[in-house]
């Protein structure tokens, strides 16, 4: 099978299943430490420039971020309407948090990470991604594990966002998908609050993950709905998940979505108005049905196991 010529003698080599992997050529490493948590590389790519990976595992570029940060972030902002409070779990490279701060109705955002290596590494070598967010007065950084903070914080949240590794088993992220932690994000949000989490990939052979951690989330909130979500770095689409203990419509109407982020946001989206929202709530029928018929649920006792890490070749 022909195609371009190979350009790079270095490449990093993520599993999707055992016999699938995506890999991306690395021109240059510009950060590499075995934190306390995971192995960390800061990379720069011929294609997409600048990338994050933890354990492997690709994290974010440069060259795509905004397709996976946008709709991370302004969902549970948009039917929220007014977030004056936010939490972020994780979100090392602080594009969540320059997302969060698109709003001008946000007073303050907390971000917690355990990893301070990784925030430290990406305040230095991706300046792209954070835009100067971790010099913003409203920024509350924390370095701690999202568990112990929880288990401290007595603020109610307006709106929560999980940016967090994938949950590798014994990985720093492993309990943070399980109806344990979902209960706890419940108490601490506000009653007109939403959640929103990277729920894993979309693809057939990965779907029960995604799946089964939609039916946990149903068995902690009122109302749950996926979000399609797709960043080519990853090499799958993506399905992020939005609860929230109020209803709320999956057919906002563009028109308004598009009012509210003139009127309360700063503008300079790249991806996100109200039709491309529109579009992100309504999911495939091999996806929904999938969910239709799940009936595990992820616990400390019976955890998601994903594809473990991936490995850098040369």
């Amino acid at each position: 099978m022909s195609g371009p010529e190979e350009q790079s003698s270095l490449w990093i080599n993520e599993y999707h299943t055992p016999w699938d992997l995506y890999a991306h050529g690395v021109q240059r490493i510009l950060a590499h430490c075995q934190t306390p948590y995971q192995e960390m590389y800061v990379v720069e790519t011929g294609a997409y420039g600048k990338g994050l990976v933890l354990d492997g595992k690709w994290q974010s570029s440069v060259g795509d971020e905004f397709l996976y940060h946008e709709p991370l972030v302004h969902p549970g902002c948009v039917l929220h309407g007014h977030p004056r409070q936010v939490l972020v779990l994780g979100g090392g490279e602080g594009a969540t948090v320059r997302e969060v701060l698109r709003w001008n109705t946000v007073e303050k955002v907390v971000m917690v990470d355990i990893d301070g290596d990784v925030v430290e590494a990406c305040k230095t070598h991706l300046p792209e991604m954070h835009q100067g967010v971790f010099d913003d007065p409203r920024l509350e950084l924390v370095i701690d594990d999202a568990l112990t903070f929880l288990d401290r914080t007595s603020q109610q949240w307006d709106v929560i966002i999980s940016d967090l590794t994938d949950p590798i088993e014994n990985g720093p992220a492993f309990p943070l998908f399980t109806q344990e932690h979902f209960f706890r994000i419940r108490d601490v949000l506000s009653p007109t609050g939403f959640y929103m989490l990277q729920g894993g990939a979309l693809v057939p052979p990965e779907l029960s993950i995604h799946a089964r951690t939609v039916n946990t989330l149903k068995t902690v909130f009122h109302q749950v709905s996926p979000v399609f979500c797709y960043a080519p770095t990853y090499g799958v689409s993506l399905g992020l998940i939005l609860s929230s203990m109020r209803p709320f419509s999956t057919r906002p109407d563009p028109d308004r979505v598009d009012q509210l982020l003139q009127e309360k946001t700063i503008g300079g989206f790249k991806m996100f108005d109200g039709t491309s929202f529109l579009g992100m709530l309504q999911l495939p029928l091999y996806i929904r049905e999938a969910i239709a018929t799940e009936t595990a649920v992820y616990t400390m006792a019976s955890p998601p196991k994903p594809m473990g890490k991936g490995s850098m070749q040369g």
